[in-house]
C-alpha cells in the first residue's frame, strides 16, 4: 500500500536535492545509499523503514534527511512528469555523462527510445548517487554495483516465517499466501535475469545476506545500519 505521507517524503527528497548548486554538490559530502534485494515476504519493508530512523538519527547533516524508495514509490515518482526532470538535472554535468553509457551497458542494449525499464534503471542509479537513500527492488543492487558509495543487502527468511509475515500483510489464507510467495518469487528472478543477466540469490553481489528468520526486525535494522555505518564511518556521528 502507497501511502500519501511516504510519497511526499520522496518528493521533499528530491526536491531538496534540486535545489543545490553545482559548486555545492561538489563540495558536499557524498553519503551512501543501500540498494535491497529481499525474498518475497522476508519483511524487508518494516525492517527498511526502521533501518532509515536509526540511520537519520546518526547521520551527519541530519537536516538533509534519508529517503526510502520501494517498488510502488518508485513508480509513483516516475509517473510524475516533473521529478524525474528534476533528477536529471541534478546530475546534468559532464562529469557524470557516463551514467548513460552504465546505462546501456547494464541493460546490454542502446534502444533508440526510453522505455519503462530505460527510466527505473536511469532513475535508481541517479538517486542512488544523490545518497542518504534506501533503494528497495527493481534491479537496485546490480544498477548501483559500481557506484562506490553503494552498500547492497539481501534479505531472506525460512519459507515458514515468509508465509506467516504474508498471511498478516495480506490478510489472505495459508494456500493463497503460498501461492502469492511462489508467483512473486519466480516473477523477481526473471526479472534480474532477464533484464540483467545475473541471478539474484548469487551470493556475491552483495555486502550482506541477512535471514529475518534468526533476528527480529528491529534487530535485523541494527545490524544492517552497524555495518552501513562501519562501512561508511566518516559519514556518521
Amino acid at each position: 500500500m502507497l501511502t500519501l505521507g511516504a510519497y511526499e517524503k520522496c518528493k521533499r527528497y528530491i526536491e531538496q536535492h534540486s535545489k543545490e548548486t553545482p559548486e555545492q554538490r561538489k563540495q558536499r559530502m557524498i553519503f551512501p545509499c543501500i540498494a535491497v534485494s529481499r525474498e518475497p515476504g522476508a519483511g524487508a519493508n518494516t525492517v527498511c523503514e526502521k533501518v532509515l530512523d536509526i540511520l537519520q538519527n546518526k547521520t551527519k547533516e541530519p537536516e538533509n534527511s534519508w529517503a526510502y524508495f520501494n517498488r510502488m514509490l518508485l513508480e509513483k515518482v516516475l509517473e510524475d512528469s516533473k521529478l524525474p526532470k528534476v533528477v536529471n538535472e541534478y546530475l546534468s554535468e559532464d562529469k557524470y555523462s557516463h551514467f548513460n553509457d552504465a546505462v546501456s551497458e547494464l541493460l546490454g542494449i542502446r534502444p533508440s527510445e526510453w522505455t519503462i525499464l530505460q527510466k527505473t534503471t536511469e532513475t535508481v542509479l541517479q538517486l542512488g548517487r544523490m545518497g542518504k537513500v534506501i533503494l528497495v527492488g527493481r534491479g537496485s543492487v546490480l544498477i548501483t554495483s559500481k557506484l562506490s558509495n553503494a552498500f547492497q543487502l539481501r534479505l531472506v527468511a525460512p519459507l515458514e516465517n515468509r508465509i506467516e509475515h504474508t498471511i498478516k500483510k495480506r490478510s489472505i489464507n495459508r494456500i493463497e499466501a503460498i501461492k502469492l510467495l511462489e508467483k512473486e518469487t519466480e516473477a523477481r528472478k526473471k526479472y534480474v535475469r532477464s533484464h540483467f543477466h545475473r541471478e539474484i540469490d548469487d551470493p556475491s553481489i552483495y555486502h550482506l545476506i541477512l535471514n529475518t528468520g534468526k533476528f527480529s526486525y528491529d534487530e535485523a535494522a541494527e545490524v544492517i545500519a552497524e555495518a552501513l555505518m562501519k562501512k561508511f564511518p566518516k559519514c556518521f556521528n
